[in-house]
């Protein structure tokens, strides 16, 4: 598959990017990489099937509309979209963006625990995403709290402050499909070999290369 990875932010992609790009790259997908979001309205966008967001678009890095809308056509005329961890944070004055994630990371309402070592469940066992994957343990960010929105296939989940957290998920957006995790935070988070294994799942879910 040919992807465009969009980078950059206040988050560790110094760490998280090449090693994404490494095991994208490894299972034998086409990375394109960037940092700048007008790639997004750019003529070489029709070659990608998907996008992967592996960074925090709020503040000053948000979308422009035009941006925002290009996004919203890729997916809803059909391709694919990954969603990867604090990616999911919705800028103040874009909340449509978590109609089309599903939920996510809400700047004042959501939060997490210290970063440390939990164990992330497999709920959706059939689920395509869940292909391969057992329960595993992993250092990163535990988000709770998240927005939410109905109509998400849940299938990794953890168990904190008394409930089962979602991990990864996935949604229909038009005719697209998007995956998103929770899950990414650092370095030693991407070198999971749980953590690769969903994002491979995910991207072929996505994709629908898992159908060809």
């Amino acid at each position: 598959m040919d992807l465009l990875v969009l980078s950059g932010g206040r988050h560790a992609y110094h760490e998280t990017t090449p090693i994404l790009v490494d095991f994208l790259r490894a299972a034998g997908h086409g990375v394109e990489v960037t940092e700048d979001a007008s790639a997004l309205v750019s003529d070489g966008m029709k070659a990608h099937d998907a996008v992967v967001f592996n960074t925090r678009r709020t503040e000053e890095l948000t979308l422009a509309e035009y941006e925002r809308a290009a996004l919203a056509q890729f997916i809803g005329g059909g391709k694919g979209f990954a969603c990867i961890h604090i990616a999911g944070c919705r800028p103040d004055d874009w909340h449509d963006y978590h109609d089309i994630t599903g939920g996510g990371w809400v700047p004042g309402s959501s939060v997490h625990p210290p970063y440390g070592e939990f164990t992330v469940e497999v709920r959706g066992v059939g689920h395509p995403c869940a292909r391969d994957l057992t329960d595993f343990v992993t250092s990163d960010e535990l988000y709770y709290k998240l927005a939410w929105k109905p109509g998400n296939a849940v299938f990794l989940t953890t168990r904190f402050d008394g409930a089962d957290q979602p991990m990864a998920w996935t949604r229909p957006h038009g005719s697209g499909r998007v995956f998103t995790t929770a899950l990414g935070h650092d370095g030693l988070s991407f070198q999971t070999s749980g953590f690769q294994r969903l994002i491979l799942n995910g991207i072929a879910w996505a994709t629908r290369a898992d159908e060809r």
